[in-house]
């Protein structure tokens, strides 16, 4: 069999073979064709590619399988970190992928342009074709459509309207801690309690029913899936990276997607209960139920959407509160610094509000501390370069290119700061100026994204971790189990983290039961 050679088709680019040797005709069996395409492919996408001159490892500017297995195995975030310390502020993660961790990139590529904003990646946000868009993957113009139904839904004035809501489950988390604590006596996984605190509020701030973890002190199957979820979505996406998208087609097309499906199930049967209770409830989704008939959005249109917001005032909210527990347990100094703020600014836990926690600024520095050190997010939020190629943290790149910054790799970068690996929350408490004359570049840290798309839910996310974590320190005193210690380093990230337990022992402090 022959294998006629005139132009190699990789996706973004093609390489014309006419131009370097002619037009071939080799002659070469199935296999053997296979072999060639790949060995050229290789060749071209070290020595002719137009990311050639960016530094990176071969094996990851030869070819989308290292990023794709890392990628699967969870430790890809990891290993870009490690590629910047060893490369630079810019590296050639795949073929045709950068990653930057110069902060100016924030803007460079998640910003509104003149042009329009920087499409994001189908191989990470539409990994199945032909499923419903939503307000993470739709077009500029369904997204700003969706982002404005919602708005108000997720403002200041909206999170001071839910506050007694939000405050139910906060108390009720406090009283659970309380009589499960048995003041020191029994281990708690406090990462497990902020998980059931947090999908029970959002449930109820979405659905207007609560998953009921916390009375029942145990995972709701829809939270059990979501979190079985993770890995799978991590192959899935690897899959795809690699250009095997046929199979995690069939395979969606085969029902292969279970936790998937059984995660939608659940999410129609409330979503049906909640559009059942009529308009006016001023919560999360009300935004969109009242554009349901004016712009004929279909039930699976607003169940995807639901999930995300489901999400997004749950899981990461958790993994923060789960995060900052962890530093603070680990660097008692700073955990008596915030225990000497929170319970000398209150006399009583009912003054525990929204306004009167947002003048706690350790309380914020240990939150943003933790953002930088364990950002929710460690990766995923790629883009694509528009026609005609854009300037990114000073460097041009081409049309087509893969392009994102890294959480997990811009938070620890030594070239952004000081010491990046000691959690030190003294670095948000002063001004810009002087932060970055100590080293630390603050707009580094941008763990709701920026632009267009940046995170809907941060003023909820903002609000749950302030409330939460200063009744948790007003509250108890606690101390870190020994298979605590090196938590985080035990952990691997699927773009979002696999966590397992943070145990803890609480200690109720004396006179202080609600209301006291």
């Amino acid at each position: 069999m022959a294998l006629f050679l005139g132009c190699i088709d990789f996706g973004q680019y093609k390489l014309n073979l006419e131009k370097y040797s002619g037009w071939l005709t080799i002659p070469l069996v199935p296999s053997e064709q296979a072999l060639f395409y790949h060995t050229v492919k290789i060749i071209y996408s070290i020595f002719l590619h137009p990311l050639r001159n960016f530094p990176g490892p071969l094996a990851h500017r030869a070819s989308r399988l290292p990023w794709a297995y890392l990628h699967a195995t969870g430790r890809q975030a990891f290993r870009t970190e490690r590629l910047h310390a060893q490369y630079g502020p810019v590296v050639r993660i795949g073929p045709n992928h950068l990653s930057f961790t110069d902060p100016g990139a924030w803007k460079d590529i998640y910003a509104y342009r003149a042009s329009g904003e920087m499409a994001k990646a189908d191989q990470f946000f539409r990994p199945v074709k032909g499923v419903p868009s939503s307000i993470l993957n739709a077009d500029h113009e369904e997204h700003s459509r969706i982002r404005r139904a919602l708005s108000h839904g997720f403002s200041d004035s909206s999170m001071r309207a839910q506050e007694p809501l939000i405050s139910q489950y906060v108390k009720l988390l406090v009283e659970r801690l309380t009589q499960e604590s048995a003041d020191g006596k029994s281990i708690q996984n406090i990462a497990a309690w902020y998980n059931w605190t947090t999908f029970d509020l959002a449930s109820d701030l979405v659905f207007g029913e609560s998953f009921h973890c916390l009375e029942t002190v145990n995972y709701h199957p829809w939270v059990a899936y979501i979190l079985k979820a993770v890995k799978f979505h991590a192959v899935i996406i690897a899959l795809r990276y690699s250009g095997l998208g046929i199979v995690v087609n069939m395979l969606h097309v085969l029902g292969g997607f279970l936790a998937l499906s059984k995660i939608q199930e659940y999410t129609n049967s409330m979503l049906k209960s909640r559009l059942g209770m009529g308009k006016g409830r001023n919560d999360l989704f009300e935004g969109l139920a009242k554009k349901q008939e004016e712009w004929n959005l279909s039930f699976e249109k607003l169940s995807r959407n639901a999930t995300i917001l489901l999400l997004a005032g749950s899981e990461t909210t958790a993994t923060t509160l789960s995060g900052a527990t962890y530093f603070l347990l680990s660097n008692p100094e700073i955990l008596q610094r915030l225990k000497k703020e929170i319970r000398s600014a209150f006399a009583n836990s009912d003054e525990i509000t929204i306004a009167s926690v947002g003048k706690c600024s350790y309380l914020l520095a240990v939150l943003n501390e933790t953002l930088r050190c364990y950002p929710p997010l460690t990766a995923g939020m790629v883009r694509v370069v528009p026609a005609g190629g854009a300037e990114v943290a000073q460097n041009f790149v081409p049309q087509g290119t893969l392009v994102e910054i890294q959480h997990w790799s811009v938070n620890h970068s030594a070239e952004n700061w000081k010491d990046p690996w000691v959690f030190r929350p003294e670095r948000f408490m002063p001004e810009s100026k002087e932060a970055l004359a100590n080293q630390n570049r603050l707009d580094s840290v941008q763990a709701f994204s920026v632009g267009p798309r940046n995170c809907i839910g941060r003023n909820l996310a903002y609000t749950e971790m302030r409330l939460i974590l200063a009744h948790i320190i007003y509250k108890f005193d606690m101390e870190l189990e020994q298979d605590g210690h090196g938590w985080i380093d035990r952990q691997r990230a699927f773009n979002v983290w696999d966590r397992g337990p943070l145990n803890v022992r609480l200690y109720a402090r004396e006179g202080t039961c609600q209301g006291s």
